[in-house]
């Protein structure tokens, strides 16, 4: 879409004038005039900046500072992922949101994963399950990667794995919880 052009000076003038002489329709109230724009003074012209001068300028209380970014997630290392499907390393919770809706499971991942963080956990199992039909993903199993992604999500877990097949396979993920 365009955006409108502004009006020159010259133009206003003469919508102005054509405005001044029009005549309201009988019964009408006359629409009061809006007030002349007022013309800025030329500014002076800014002083070259010289190094170090933008530092003292502001002060470091108002230097604006970045959000900082969420970590990065990354699967799970081989060894550790061997070792939790064998049972040498014990998975030491697990939440089942197996036939539960999206909105639902979010939420209660969420929770649970915040309380795994608090309680000290490293390594939990998150059963979504494998989908209804033959040939078609789960709606859990294919969010989980998205939500995993989000900010919320990324300060919690840092790193997550299809599990093995004794532990659901396909329909669940072994997540390990950030310790920060």
């Amino acid at each position: 879409m365009r955006r409108r052009r502004d009006l020159s000076g010259e133009e206003r003038r003469l919508w102005a004038s054509v405005a001044r002489s029009a005549v309201p329709l009988p019964g009408k109230a006359t629409p009061e005039a809006p007030p002349e724009p007022a013309v800025p003074a030329p500014a002076a012209k800014p002083e070259p900046l010289r190094a170090g001068t933008m530092a003292a300028a502001f002060p470091a209380a108002v230097r604006p500072r970045l959000a900082p970014t969420p970590p990065p997630l990354s699967p799970i290392d081989r060894p550790v992922r061997r070792k939790i499907g064998k049972g040498r390393i014990e998975l030491e919770d697990r939440i089942d949101l197996h036939g539960w809706t999206e909105a639902v499971a979010h939420g209660a991942l969420l929770h649970f994963l915040r309380s795994a963080k608090a309680r000290g956990l490293r390594h939990v199992l998150v059963i979504t399950g494998r989908g209804a039909s033959y040939g078609s993903t789960g709606s859990l199993k294919r969010a989980l990667p998205h939500w995993f992604s989000t900010p919320d999500f990324r300060t919690l877990v840092s790193g997550y794995d299809q599990a093995e097949r004794g532990h659901g396979g396909e329909g669940a993920f072994y997540v390990r919880v950030r310790r920060r």
